[in-house]
């Protein structure tokens, strides 16, 4: 039970021994600056890996949360542009679900394997992002609106507003995947598939229903990231899937499904995003800092094939 325990909180260890090795290397880590930098970039990708955990709980997979993130941006600058803020954010929202939505619908309906499904929405959603943009940011010569350009950089109770996000997000969706019938069967289906289907649950259509959460989420994320870029940039979100599943992972989550915490996909969200910034402070080549990232992944790939052999 307690070498249970200890497995469990690998995941914690790891981050409070890089933070603190990092911190060693660099006094500049520990500054206020710098922890409030690493806050707002841990803030976007934090989005994306709940959408990815509840994928990946569910026995799924999504490649295509680096496009949507672009595409949402896009839509919700364009729509801001024309028609306020609430629909902008509400647009980018929205076709961020229904970009998952498709994605669901093909893997159950059409019983395409969610690796082929999701890269090939992740290259078709890029197209359509530069489609619809010409390839340029939007907007391009004004600015949007002034209350959501301070929705990126302003602050409460000292922390960024887009920090509190994924706060109020963790607890809200910790409680539907702990608490709700429906998080059980998400947990069932990805388990056992089948044997979920003989006790009464809707296979497909949870399975269908993950992806839904992950194309909301990453389009809460490419709102987010509108608001802090002040623009929509059809280029954002590149490598924004692989740092997501592999922070999922990091946090104790098995690809095969079945298993997996939100607060613990977090960890790993810090994980990765503290790596990267002790690397930029050491003066890290950006070259051997995606060696280094690419490993990590490799490594948690590694973890999560030898947490399956042993269990």
């Amino acid at each position: 039970m307690r070498r249970d325990f200890l497995v469990g909180q690998i995941p914690l260890i790891t981050l409070i021994v890089l933070g603190v090795v990092i911190a060693v290397l660099t006094p500049r880590f520990l500054s206020p600056l710098n922890l409030s930098n690493v806050l707002v970039q841990a803030a976007v990708i934090t989005v994306i890996a709940m959408g990815m955990t509840f994928v990946i709980i569910g026995g799924g997979f999504d490649l295509s949360v680096g496009s949507v993130v672009a595409l949402s941006g896009c839509v919700c600058a364009m729509v801001m542009m024309e028609a306020g803020i609430a629909a902008g954010v509400a647009a980018g929202v929205a076709v961020g679900a229904l970009v998952g939505l498709a994605n669901g619908l093909i893997v159950t309906v059409l019983k395409v394997n969610p690796f082929i499904t999701t890269l090939g929405t992740m290259v078709l959603v890029r197209g359509v992002v530069f489609l619809l943009t010409g390839s340029q940011q939007v907007p391009i010569d004004q600015s949007l609106p002034q209350p959501f350009i301070d929705f990126g950089i302003e602050r409460l109770l000292g922390i960024h507003y887009l920090v509190w996000v994924p706060v109020a997000l963790l607890f809200a969706l910790s409680w539907v995947l702990a608490r709700t019938p429906y998080g059980r069967s998400v947990y069932a289906t990805g388990g056992n598939r089948e044997a979920a289907y003989f006790s009464g649950i809707r296979v497909d259509r949870v399975v269908a229903s993950t992806y839904v959460w992950c194309g909301a989420l990453a389009g809460v994320a490419g709102v987010m990231l509108a608001s802090r870029l002040q623009s929509g940039q059809p280029t954002a979100g590149e490598f924004y899937e692989l740092t997501a599943i592999a922070a999922v992972v990091l946090g104790g989550a098995a690809l095969h499904g079945g298993e997996g915490k939100l607060y613990k996909s977090v960890i790993g969200v810090f994980i990765m995003v503290i790596l990267g910034n002790g690397l930029n402070l050491l003066n890290v080549d950006s070259y051997w800092q995606r060696v280094a990232i690419g490993a990590v992944i490799i490594l948690a790939a590694a973890a999560d094939r030898l947490r399956a052999r042993r269990g």
